[in-house]
Order: structure tokens, then sequence, then C-alpha cells
């Protein structure tokens, strides 16, 4: 395992705090290196830097990732609240990919918002 000393294992995991996941600690469980080095390269490295706030940069992720149809927008979906972002707001957000990302791929994000708004707890 590679670890870097120069301070974006810190800003990441600072990030991550700020985003409401805690230390990441599904990931952390799934594979420490693969966790090391999203919260080092991803978190401490992309998601730390300036130029955009960190809502702006959630509300990309979360574009892209109903585009891709990725259920990893669950986590992003569960703790959007600590950035900001009502249920409303969330609910636009995925209304606003359907020209761009298709359909389906929106059905299948709103289906997953309702879960998480629910109370459900979808998988990663």
């Amino acid at each position: 395992m590679t670890t870097y000393n120069d301070g974006r294992e810190q800003a990441g995991l600072a990030i991550i705090e700020q985003l409401g996941w805690g230390q990441n600690e599904e990931v952390r469980a799934l594979d420490e290196d693969l966790w090391r080095i999203i919260s080092e390269a991803n978190f401490g490295t992309i998601w730390a830097r300036e130029g955009l706030s960190l809502r702006d940069r959630e509300l990309i992720c979360m574009s892209i990732l109903i585009a891709i149809g990725a259920p990893g927008v669950s986590i992003h979906f569960k703790h959007a609240k600590n950035l900001g972002f009502t249920d409303e707001e969330l609910k636009e957000i995925i209304i606003q990919t359907i020209p761009y990302a298709g359909l389906p791929k929106a059905l299948g994000a709103m289906a997953l918002l309702r879960r998480i708004q629910q109370g459900s707890n979808p998988e990663l």
C-alpha cells in the first residue's frame, strides 16, 4: 500500500467529512487500497481544488452519475442535504438529465432517490 505524505489524504478525508460520508467506511471495508486511492486522488486532489464550490462539484458529480446510470449516486443523494440541497432540487437535477441522458436513466435515478427519501439504504 502506497501512502503519500503531501497532505492529499487529509485533504480528501476533510472533503469526505464535509460531504457527510464520515470516513467513507463502506469503501474502506471493501478494499483499503481502493479507499486510499479514492481519498487521496479523487477527493484530496480533484475535489479539494479551488475554482468550484463543493456544492457545485457535488451537482456536477450527481448529474454525471445519473447520466451514466451509476448506482453510486445513492450516497450523493443520501448526503446531499449536508451541502444544502433540498429534495426539490434533487428532483430537478434528475429531471434536467432527461434530454441529455435519457428517460430510463432519469427513471432509475428518481426511483433511487425515492427509496432514499423513504428511509431505505440502497447499496452503493
